[in-house]
């Protein structure tokens, strides 16, 4: 029945939960998700103990050719070290802090593999 079929998300956003959930289990505290700033947005904001954590997850299917992690150039890095910065401002500036990336790989039917890279770029 139509009824009771589970919906299904979209690959980017099943990404980004099974990311939180990952970092949740790690011992990370979400404090934001899919955070707008300008033209800018953060996927995840965490704290890591005392570090301010801006992450960014990426997704694929395991069929792409590209690893998500190195998807990540200097362009979309300086976006995010920009939309950091606003985020700073808004909540008053930390004094550790860094960017992490999360790449989830999903394989039709079985779990989604994924990869932390704890300090994947440098903050400005």
């Amino acid at each position: 029945m139509w009824w009771f079929r589970r919906r299904v998300l979209p690959l980017g956003p099943r990404g980004e939960e099974a990311a939180a959930r990952f970092l949740r289990r790690a011992g990370f505290r979400i404090l934001a998700r899919n955070v707008r700033l300008g033209r800018n947005e953060l996927d995840i904001v965490a704290r890591d103990g005392e570090t301010t954590v801006f992450v960014e997850v990426r997704t694929r299917a395991a069929a792409d050719a590209v690893p998500p992690e190195d998807t990540i150039g200097p362009a979309k890095q300086a976006q995010l070290q920009k939309a950091a910065r606003a985020w700073m401002a808004r909540h008053g500036r930390e004094h550790y802090y860094r960017f992490d990336v999360v790449a989830v790989l999903y394989e039709p039917g079985r779990r989604p593999e994924i990869t932390h890279i704890p300090d994947a770029f440098p903050g400005a």
